[in-house]
C-alpha cells in the first residue's frame, strides 16, 4: 500500500506560478509510475503529467506542455508539478497517483493509488 499527500495548493492570479508536493509514504515510492491529475467542477477528472518509474520518461497533457513541469526525488519520496503561467482554467482539485511498476501510459490509465487532492483556484 502507498499512502499519498498532496499539499501546496492555493488561490493565485493568472500568470503566477505555484509549486505541489506529493509525498509518499508506505510501499516502495522509487518503483512507482506517478502522475498527477486534476479534476474541475462539473467536469471529469483528467490527466495532467506523469513520470515513469525508472524516471526515465515523463508526459504531459497538451494543455500545459511548456507550462508544468513534473520531478521526482526518491530519496524524499516526493513528486513535485511545478506550475507557470497559471491561467484560470487550471482551476482544479489536483491530485497525485501512483502505480507499481508503471510507464507514463500505465499511470494514464489506471493508477492504483491517489492521494485525498489539494485545491488550486486561479483567478483572472
Amino acid at each position: 500500500q502507498v499512502q499519498l499527500v498532496e499539499s501546496g495548493g492555493g488561490l493565485v492570479q493568472a500568470g503566477a506560478s505555484l509549486r505541489l508536493s506529493c509525498v509518499a509514504s508506505g510501499g516502495t515510492f522509487s518503483n512507482c509510475g506517478l502522475g498527477w491529475f486534476r479534476q474541475a467542477p462539473g467536469k471529469e477528472r483528467e490527466f495532467v503529467a506523469a513520470i515513469s518509474w525508472s524516471g526515465g520518461f515523463i508526459a504531459y497533457a497538451e494543455s500545459v506542455k511548456g507550462r508544468f513541469t513534473t520531478s521526482r526525488d526518491n530519496a524524499k519520496k516526493t513528486m513535485y508539478l511545478q506550475m507557470n503561467r497559471l491561467k484560470p482554467e487550471d482551476t482544479a482539485v489536483y491530485y497525485c497517483a501512483a502505480r507499481w511498476r508503471a510507464t507514463t501510459a500505465q499511470v494514464m490509465a489506471r493508477p492504483d493509488y491517489w492521494g485525498q487532492g489539494t485545491q488550486v483556484t486561479v483567478s483572472s
